[in-house]
């Protein structure tokens, strides 16, 4: 009996020994794997015992595609350089294990093309925080500085939304989506937790958004190619955020979590995916709320230049005897889609907006709701 064990392949013995009876979701979750479970069981195995907990809860959590598909030598890496990240970060002793767990250790945040983006991105990323004394500061740097590095910009010209780091990475263009998977990633690759975050539908339905949170004590916002200089929780869509309702499933707004709670994250680019799961995070932003002063409403202004996107030209807002209330310049497409030049008017003013040094402009109405004011250049 004894010489028939010791025919039995190393990697199988200690997976016997990691494979409980009582691991419904484990057992599950192999049995899922379907051909895969060999890769499966060998990652289980050939873990060191200090990541055999994290690798456990990729196994328990991941899609059923990813089950099926995703090699041994794959998980390994995966694990292996998170816990080198995080070991060799300033912060390695201050991040709970289920927040390295749930917004660290997995390999990828929605259903983008699985990358093995982990080795370039610490090689790549990693002296760019080398000096960084918190996650929040490593983050805030990288927001700076990674999308020049890599050349990507934001553009509704992308192939789709749910790209991968290494697609936009190729092609240049993203979505607010595919721009935050890229940070997020750069994040992860470093030592910081981060995790995707969005809403499918604006309460004033403008539009979806995806941006990102940074744990640092608690989880801080921050939107994707949109850095606030060293600062986290600031951004454009501030306002719209705090406007969100929670127990609305298209109005409210989501964090990504790689464990399966029942809950999926509203993916409107893949309606009908439900791998991807969520917590309702809406309540922290409705506390952000900063009221418009009393009887003023916010007025948006886009302007649409002759090649039919928006260009960033110079507005005034004008009152009925012609008094400057306000001047600006609009935003053109190398910011988000829904991200608009916004100011605060006198609710019941009548008020003309133009383009500046142009006969461009327009007669509005200032409204108790929100308005977009657009402006077209012949």
């Amino acid at each position: 009996m004894l010489k028939k064990l010791l025919l039995i392949p190393a990697f199988v013995l200690l997976t016997l020994n990691c494979v409980r009876a009582d691991d419904a979701l484990l057992q599950a979750a192999l049995k899922n794997a379907g051909q895969n479970r060999t890769e499966l069981e060998k990652a289980l195995a050939d873990a060191p015992q200090d990541q055999q907990d994290g690798m456990r809860f990729l196994i328990e959590n991941m899609p059923e595609s990813d089950l099926q598909s995703l090699s041994a030598d794959f998980l390994l890496e995966n694990s292996r350089l998170t816990w080198q990240a995080l070991r060799e970060s300033a912060w390695a002793d201050r991040i709970p294990q289920d927040v390295v767990f749930d917004s660290l250790l997995p390999y990828a945040n929605i259903n983008e093309r699985r990358d093995a983006w982990r080795k370039e991105f610490f090689e790549k990323f990693r002296p760019l925080v080398k000096d960084a004394k918190s996650p929040s500061e490593a983050a805030a740097v990288l927001n700076q500085q990674v999308f020049p590095m890599v050349n990507v910009r934001y553009s509704t010209q992308r192939k789709k939304a749910d790209q991968s780091p290494l697609e936009s990475m190729e092609s240049g263009l993203a979505s607010c989506t595919g721009l935050s998977v890229l940070l997020v990633d750069a994040c992860r690759a470093v030592g910081v937790p981060a995790r995707i975050v969005g809403t499918p539908l604006w309460s004033d339905n403008s539009g979806n958004h995806t941006w990102v949170e940074i744990w640092d004590n608690g989880w801080h916002f921050t939107g994707a190619c949109e850095p606030t200089g060293n600062a986290l929780d600031q951004g454009w869509f501030i306002d719209r955020a705090s406007k969100a309702i929670r127990d609305e499933r298209r109005h409210a707004i989501y964090a990504v979590t790689f464990r399966k709670n029942g809950q999926t994250f509203p993916m409107v680019w893949a309606r009908d995916n439900s791998d991807v799961f969520a917590v309702n995070v809406t309540d922290r932003y409705t506390a952000l709320r900063s009221p418009i002063p009393p009887n003023h409403s916010a007025l948006r202004v886009r302007v649409i230049g002759p090649a039919g996107t928006r260009t960033a030209v110079d507005i005034r807002i004008l009152d009925a005897t012609g008094n400057e209330l306000f001047r600006g310049k609009s935003k053109d497409d190398r910011f988000d889609s829904n991200d608009h030049l916004t100011t605060a008017v006198p609710t019941g003013l009548k008020v003309t907006v133009s383009i500046a040094d142009t006969e461009i402009s327009q007669q509005v109405e200032v409204l108790e709701q929100e308005q977009l004011v657009e402006l077209r250049q012949p």
